[in-house]
Order: C-alpha cells, then sequence, then structure tokens
C-alpha cells in the first residue's frame, strides 16, 4: 500500500503564492521558511517536504511565475489575422501581469541567481518563443535578425509599459491606461514592423 501523501498541491501553491508576496513586498530576503509557512498556515516541515530548502523555494516561484505566464501567452491560440494575433499576445500579457503582479515582479526583478549560476538568455525562454513565433507570422519571409529584433522591441515596449503601469506611473483610471497601452503599442509597433 502506498503511503498517504501529507501535503498536496493546493498547499504547494499556497506556498509559492505566499513566497511571490513577499518577494515581490520586501525583496528575497523576506523568504524564510518559517515565515513563508506561518503565511501560508502550514508547518516549516511541510515547505521542506515540498520544496526542499528556501532556495528551492524561492526559484520554485520564479519557475512556477514563468509557467503560469507562458500558459497565458499561449491560450489564445493563432487566428488567420497574424496583425491580430500579434495585439491579443500584448494584451494577453499585459492581464497577466495586471492579474499576477506578485509573480510577474518575482520574475522579472528578482534576485534569484539560476541553479548553474548562468542566467538564462531570454529569447531561450517559452514566453518569448511564443511572441517571437507571432512576429514571424506577421513578417513571413523576413530575415532572422529582422523578425527577432522586432520580437525584442515589441517585448521591450510591452514589458515597459507594463511596469510603469504597475509601478503606478500612468496615469488615469483603468480604461484610460488600456486606451495608452494600445495607442503606444499601435504605434510603435507599427513602426518595428514595417521598417
Amino acid at each position: 500500500m502506498a503511503r498517504p501523501r501529507l501535503h498536496d498541491d493546493a498547499l504547494r501553491t499556497r506556498l509559492l503564492e505566499v513566497a511571490s508576496e513577499l518577494i515581490s513586498a520586501h525583496g528575497e530576503s523576506a523568504v524564510t521558511v518559517r515565515r513563508a509557512a506561518a503565511d501560508a498556515g502550514t508547518s516549516a516541515s511541510a515547505v521542506y517536504a515540498l520544496f526542499g530548502s528556501r532556495e528551492a523555494l524561492v526559484e520554485a516561484v520564479a519557475d512556477e511565475g514563468f509557467r503560469r505566464f507562458a500558459e497565458h501567452l499561449t491560450a489564445g491560440g493563432q487566428g488567420a489575422d497574424p496583425v491580430a494575433d500579434l495585439r491579443e499576445l500584448g494584451r494577453a500579457y499585459r492581464r497577466f501581469a495586471l492579474a499576477h503582479p506578485h509573480f510577474y515582479r518575482v520574475m522579472f526583478y528578482r534576485g534569484v541567481t539560476p541553479a548553474d549560476g548562468e542566467p538564462a538568455g531570454a529569447v531561450d525562454q517559452p514566453t518569448f518563443r511564443v511572441l517571437h513565433a507571432a512576429v514571424g507570422r506577421v513578417l513571413d519571409g523576413a530575415p532572422p535578425q529582422r523578425v527577432l529584433g522586432a520580437a525584442v522591441g515589441l517585448w521591450g515596449l510591452v514589458h515597459g509599459l507594463v511596469s510603469l503601469e504597475l509601478a503606478g506611473l500612468l496615469p488615469g483610471d483603468e480604461d484610460a491606461r488600456a486606451a495608452a497601452f494600445a495607442q503606444a503599442g499601435g504605434a510603435v509597433a507599427e513602426a518595428l514592423l514595417t521598417h
């Protein structure tokens, strides 16, 4: 007979949420096994059983954020209009960041070094490959460096706008910020994709 599981996926998810909030609000040093366990309503032994160490918990937060982000970005699929798909991808990026600001901040602003000590290239991440493929469909037949340059430029634009919005630096209510995002995105995207 198999041993019963003492800790389930719901507790693992709760610990990831708690740790992401701690890192986002107070920095990586705020995450301790004891504090994460207390905030999640569990024991330190549960953290060790599920993650093995504090460092593994912190790394798992970033991994989970990127996993959720990739899932969110790929949910849109591919329609008949590559330009409309690219616009929707930008909106999906923004929606994810606004819905999951703690994970977004940990993913992009954390002080966690990958286990091997070498930072992963952003263009090698599944989340960037989704954007790269979408730009490739719009620029069908363009040289690879042109597609890569446009994808990096669009990523910088969307990421910058979302980061400003999360920091409370874009004026207006939700509708005004969404309109500013669409307007800036449209103008810059057109320049990046046509020149």
